[in-house]
């Protein structure tokens, strides 16, 4: 079994892969104090009870993928492989590793590990040219071409990160729960907010992957959009420009990578 690990700013979603099949997915928050004994204390307590894999810690597992957006995160967690895991072949996706999609970004270091695995996962799974659009702490664009190649993206503010400066910058205004509101025309305050939120980053997804697709194909509509991180059912029923919905489409993309850097026999 190959256990995969997307470390985001705001959440660390996990995932259990049996051969191709994910049979088993976890979502935690991300802590950057966590120790990498907390960490193994953590894994140990969502995995333990699982009925394909052993009572101790490591077994069942053949591999483990892992890319991360938060350093001090990811230098915890090549601890956690090496001391806890030791035995078990472990991929960190980073400068170096192999992924079959070239970057063509004037700075290829600077792109996201897990904007990198979408696009893999995206032309594995619905080739090119295709938008990958993750609504995550930042919504990020990603542009994959006809080839197969990252050409680059665009990153705006997240659903979470706008409730949250409301509530900060608005006077009058407070944190709400992100939920679509009955109507677009708001009848109070935090139905109003809801409605600003939710059709407004719809209203911000159609008009980016619009003009995005224009430089990507000739033909706008050979461009296949997908859309996942924890956010996108929020905005899925609103906008008109998503295609494919692929809530593990990270996971799916640190499969693909390991898969292409497992050393051949």
């Amino acid at each position: 079994m190959l256990l995969t690990i997307d470390v985001g700013n705001t959440h660390t979603v996990l995932g259990l892969f049996d051969g191709e099949d994910i049979v088993e997915h976890w979502r935690i928050s991300t802590d950057p104090r966590r120790t990498a004994d907390e960490l193994a204390v953590l894994l140990q307590g969502l995995m333990g009870m699982h009925p394909l894999l052993g009572g101790e810690l490591g077994q069942g597992i053949d591999g483990i993928a892992i890319c991360a957006t938060v350093p001090s995160v990811l230098h915890e967690l090549r601890e956690v492989t090496r001391r806890y895991y030791g035995d078990v072949p472990a991929m960190l996706v980073e400068p170096g590793v192999k992924t079959g999609v070239p970057i063509l970004t004037d700075h290829p270091k600077e792109v996201g590990a897990d904007r990198i695995v979408n696009a893999v996962a995206a032309v594995d799974l619905y080739g090119g040219p295709a938008i990958v659009v993750d609504f995550g702490t930042a919504t990020t664009f990603d542009a994959v071409s006809a080839r197969g190649e990252y050409v680059g993206g665009v990153i705006a503010p997240g659903i979470e990160i706008s409730v949250e400066a409301l509530g900060v910058r608005g006077a009058q205004l407070r944190k709400i729960e992100v939920a679509r509101p009955r109507r677009v025309i708001g009848k109070n305050t935090v139905e109003a907010m809801q409605a600003g939120i939710v059709y407004g980053f719809a209203g911000q997804v159609d008009g980016v992957v619009a003009r995005m697709a224009r430089e990507l194909a000739d033909d706008p509509e050979d461009v296949t959009v997908i859309a996942t991180g924890g956010l996108a059912p929020m905005v899925l029923g609103e906008s008109s420009v998503i295609d494919e919905h692929q809530p593990w489409l990270t996971l799916i993309g640190l499969r693909l990578v390991y898969e292409r850097n497992l050393p051949r026999r």
